[in-house]
């Protein structure tokens, strides 16, 4: 069967041959196979009748069409090696049927020799396929340009109809649905329909899942400026992906399956090809797809790469979001933030960035954090986040409006935070932050801890807490976010892991000792974060010997001298607080840029609360209901010791200890390095 297919194909190809002949003779043909529009064709460095590039040009083509029926209408190959081998790849496009794409495949490299002699790389959209060949290897990052729009006649003009605006929806609809569906199907193929529209994306299948949705992500929205004056249909293709949308039923051609190496049947493929030959060489080729076009639609549609899917993230955690957090198209969200575009781009972790977008459909600003392809560590804390911020719902937690698992891509997608992370405004913002939002983002974080802790069914342990991890809304109400390093356990409990997570400086010393993380680990880093919106300044604190000497600590962590020969200490800032609590003079703690701007009671809770919940040893830490009663002026402040013993924990600064954080985005991830000084100047 294989070796009649080939026959069958050179028969196409000789009929090609003799129909470009004929045009060249001057004799029209309505059926010609013809690029359109006009390839692209290299003028440069061009080959000549007798090199060995041409013999190794002719053999590609030769054999692409007989490769291309075996392999589902589609291959990418290269004859020849060294300076003179030829790289091509061809397809045919699935709004075409059977007999379309097999006169294609056989006509187009045929005839293109004819169309760009002497061409060393030429690119050429048929109506039918795609041809490619080039000197060096066809590159797998898509080509976005376009070569034309043809719409039908259905076309209106000036202002758009009364039904547009539903019209449009549908049409937005249904492009989301095309370029998620598309790059989560293994044959880069999805069609689909959102009444009165239907349907369908394609791209070459050398590209991978995000090349594949980015190129047609850009053709959608092409096609979205084209659309208030087009009602009836369009089309956009290039020579990477190809997108066509109408009103009515468009009907898709799925291509056979590949047949295996070596195998001397196609039936696993195709039911039967029957074929006659009459007066003109004119071929009919009736193909029977065993596979069902229906459930093919149903399986692109959704938005979960299900190759992806194997390798990264158990099911199960998208079925217990089912009822909760929305599951996004990925193409919604690829054009809710312009095609994750830098401009859209609000920061960037260790695990993945974050962008801003905007749903139409939902009149919602969003943040969507897109994790890192490469990060296992990410993946896992995508689940985790999915899993437990979905059951949670409190006014000073991050609201998780969807999710999407598809296009190659794990994204969750936001409520948006207009005013950004803590960190910002206290290290990096040019405005000051005044004591009174400070004392309200105390309390909302306080707040949000109690719930997390105590007020839920389970307890949850958020494991990560630091300033880059509490978001500010446009009110400046703290909201805490990033759950991907959270765990459930029942009340009481605490979870013992082999692997410490979080971010070195606001970690309970305990369990980077024994792994044993309990809402006392919380605790902790609630009181280091506590003193930081006190002070203005990171966890690991650099004091030079020229600030002022009754600001400047007696008991040192550790010393060393600058570049300018002035000795420098180093401070963890629990303990850099602590020298000032024990002279009686913690108020002079205080961030500086503050200039006294402050309630003198309320700073000074702060502060004392922030010691108590992050004093080294865990037992005689607060729960987090007590150190909520006593900064809300319910309880009296609690009693500490005048001095604090440099604890086991506190390292030389070449220790581990004295790693960093990278505090981007909410990134729990960390890397080595030497204390910076603190950029708040005291």
């Amino acid at each position: 069967m294989a070796s009649s297919r080939v026959f069958l194909l050179a028969i196409i190809a000789v009929v090609a041959r003799l129909r470009t002949a004929m045009v060249a003779d001057g004799q029209p043909d309505d059926n010609i196979l013809r690029p359109w529009p006009p390839p692209d064709c290299s003028t440069a460095d061009n080959y000549t009748a007798d090199s060995q590039y041409k013999r190794n040009l002719d053999e590609l083509l030769a054999s692409l069409p007989a490769a291309a029926d075996d392999n589902g209408w589609f291959y990418e190959g290269s004859a020849g090696a060294g300076a003179d081998e030829v790289f091509g790849l061809i397809m045919c496009y699935a709004d075409h049927n059977a007999t379309a794409c097999l006169d294609c495949l056989a006509g187009a490299p045929a005839g293109i020799t004819a169309v760009c002699p002497g061409s060393r790389s030429v690119r050429a959209v048929y109506d039918a396929c795609v041809l490619r060949y080039s000197a060096a290897p066809i590159t797998t990052t898509a080509d976005l340009g376009y070569l034309h729009h043809p719409v039908d006649g259905n076309v209106t003009h000036g202002e758009p109809a009364a039904a547009s605006e539903s019209a449009r929806a549908a049409w937005m609809e249904l492009m989301s649905e095309l370029t998620g569906g598309v790059a989560g199907s293994p044959l880069r193929l999805a069609n689909g329909s959102a009444p009165p529209y239907s349907g369908m994306a394609q791209c070459t299948r050398d590209l991978n899942a995000s090349e594949c949705s980015r190129c047609v992500s850009s053709y959608a929205e092409r096609l979205g400026e084209l659309f208030p004056n087009n009602t009836g249909g369009g089309v956009i293709k290039g020579y990477s992906c190809y997108l066509r949308y109408q009103v009515g039923v468009l009907d898709v051609t799925l291509p056979p399956a590949p047949v295996p190496p070596g195998s001397s049947s196609s039936s696993n493929s195709k039911t039967g090809i029957l074929i006659g030959v009459s007066v003109g060489a004119m071929l009919i080729v009736l193909v029977v797809f065993i596979r069902l076009a229906q459930r093919q639609r149903k399986k692109a549609s959704r938005c979960v790469d299900e190759e992806e899917a194997s390798e990264t993230t158990d099911d199960e955690v998208f079925e217990e979001a089912g009822t909760g957090p929305k599951q996004f198209r990925y193409g919604e969200l690829a054009m809710a933030t312009g095609n994750f575009s830098d401009k859209h781009k609000l920061g960037e972790g260790g695990f993945g960035s974050v962008y801003r977008g905007y749903i139409k459909e939902m009149d919602l600003h969003v943040a969507i954090k897109r994790v890192s392809k490469g990060s296992k560590q990410g993946r896992k804390e995508y689940a985790s986040e999915v899993r437990i911020i979905n059951l949670l719902r409190h006014r000073n937690l991050v609201q998780l409006i969807g999710w999407c698992h598809g296009g190659g891509e794990l994204l969750l997608v936001y409520e948006l935070m207009p005013n950004g992370s803590l960190d910002t405004h206290l290290y990096r913002s040019a405005q000051l932050l005044p004591w009174q939002p400070r004392h309200e983002i105390v309390l909302g974080l306080g707040s949000a801890l109690l719930y997390l802790h105590q007020d839920w069914e389970q307890c949850v342990l958020h494991r990560d807490i630091k300033p880059s991890n509490v978001m500010l809304d446009a009110s400046f109400t703290a909201k805490l976010g990033d759950f991907g390093l959270a765990r459930l356990v029942d009340h009481g409990r605490r979870s013992h892991t082999t692997v410490v997570a979080g971010t070195m400086g606001y970690m309970d010393p305990d369990y980077m000792i024994n792994g044993r993380a309990g809402t006392e680990s919380d605790v902790y880093s609630f009181g280091v974060v506590l003193l930081e919106i006190a002070c203005g300044r990171r966890p690991l604190v650099v004091s030079s010997r020229g600030e002022d000497d009754s600001r400047r600590p007696l008991l040192a962590l550790a010393r060393h001298d600058d570049e300018d020969g002035e000795e420098d200490v180093v401070l963890h800032i629990v303990q850099w607080v602590w020298e000032f609590y024990g002279r009686g003079a913690i108020l002079d703690a205080a961030d500086a840029r503050l200039k006294g701007e402050f309630d003198a009671g309320e700073m000074e809770t702060v502060m004392v609360v922030g010691l108590w919940c992050a004093q080294p040893d865990r037992s005689l830490r607060p729960s987090i209901r007590q150190a909520v009663n006593v900064l809300r002026r319910e309880a009296p402040l609690p009693s500490l010791p005048a001095m604090m013993p440099v604890p086991t924990f506190f390292s030389p600064p070449n220790a581990p200890y004295y790693t960093s954080s990278v505090a981007t985005g909410g990134s729990s991830s960390t890397t080595a390095s030497t204390p910076d000084k603190n950029v708040v100047p005291n």
